[in-house]
């Protein structure tokens, strides 16, 4: 299958502060809050929804095409990805702006606090989506994951407008579009992609029930954090996949990013919904485990060894000849 990932390409700056945001907010004061947090680490890594996207993919056996905008500081990036398999060819780079930059802070709870510069993503609404799927002969699958919002309307309009499946994964960005951009991004999407905050933010910005978004989409999956991921259509019996089991929890940086890979991977070798989420319950979970989004590996041998831990012999059978070793 042939996947084009669009969305954010930046650098991840991640802070831990070790206390609790709870405990500083003061409920009368929200609407004057002055806060700064001496946190106690910094790391500098790579990040951005799609190259994340891609990369755990690439880490699958797949070879996703990475599509975005990005600023001349890119080419270290770049050849890293290159490395790890994702084809960057399609890849815009700006001749004035930098790369984005995530800033993001999380404390002793897992809660975060984060900024977003968006730099060069500005300029991905430029992008268009036929040279990139005549340059591989055809799409069969595009994310639409946050990015400049003009360029998720844009991908969006020409999936549809092409007859190429798309994913709308408005994510961060639910919060800066409008209710009526919402309805347009996911409006004939085949997967709308959420967790359970946005899932409602998303419901009330545009004023449609649950049912009513069920009417727009094939189908949509909702993670729910610790308590897994839900699974909802019209036309499929709604399923509940659980976590896969951890070691232990460092950063929830990209655990989202992680569970889209890994689920459209499984999708992509025509595994059930199930096991797909499955799939990307424990590469999410790999995330967990690592500072930063990018830092882990999938090795063979030892995630069918935690897929079949978590979910049972039958997941691992169904795996093993599609991962490549």
């Amino acid at each position: 299958m042939k996947i084009a990932v669009t969305g954010s390409i930046a650098t991840d700056h991640l802070m831990h502060f070790p206390g609790r945001f709870a405990e500083q907010l003061l409920a009368d004061q929200l609407d004057n809050v002055s806060l700064s947090f001496l946190v106690d680490d910094l790391v500098v890594r790579r990040g951005g929804i799609a190259a994340n996207i891609a990369f755990g993919m690439a880490q699958l056996g797949l070879r996703p095409l990475l599509v975005g905008a990005v600023g001349a500081d890119f080419a270290d990036y770049r050849a890293w990805l290159e490395r790890h398999h994702v084809d960057c060819d399609s890849v815009h780079v700006s001749d004035v702006a930098h790369t984005a930059r995530f800033v993001c802070t999380t404390d002793q709870d897992m809660c975060q606090i984060a900024s977003f510069y968006a730099g060069a993503m500005s300029e991905a609404r430029n992008i268009e989506l036929a040279p990139v799927a005549a340059r591989v002969d055809g799409l069969d699958l595009v994310l639409i994951s946050p990015n400049d919002p003009v360029a998720m309307l844009r991908h969006t309009a020409e999936c549809r407008e092409r007859g190429i499946p798309f994913v709308a994964d408005p994510s961060q960005q639910l919060a800066r579009m409008s209710g009526e951009e919402i309805r347009e991004l996911i409006d004939g999407a085949t997967y709308l992609m959420t967790n359970a905050y946005e899932r409602e933010l998303l419901e009330n910005k545009t004023g449609l029930t649950g049912d009513e978004v069920l009417d727009r989409v094939g189908i949509r999956v909702t993670t729910h954090g610790k308590d897994g991921v839900e699974i909802t259509g019209r036309k499929i019996e709604p399923l509940r996949a659980p976590v896969a089991r951890e070691l232990q929890a460092y950063d929830p940086t990209g655990v989202g990013d992680a569970f889209r890979a890994g689920f459209f991977a499984g999708r992509s070798w025509d595994l059930g919904l199930e096991r797909s989420a499955q799939i990307g319950a424990l590469l999410a979970t790999l995330v967990l485990e690592t500072v930063g989004t990018q830092e882990y590996e999938v090795h063979p041998d030892s995630f069918l060894k935690r897929l079949e831990e978590s979910y049972g012999p039958r997941a691992a059978d169904e795996v093993r000849p599609l991962l490549v070793s």
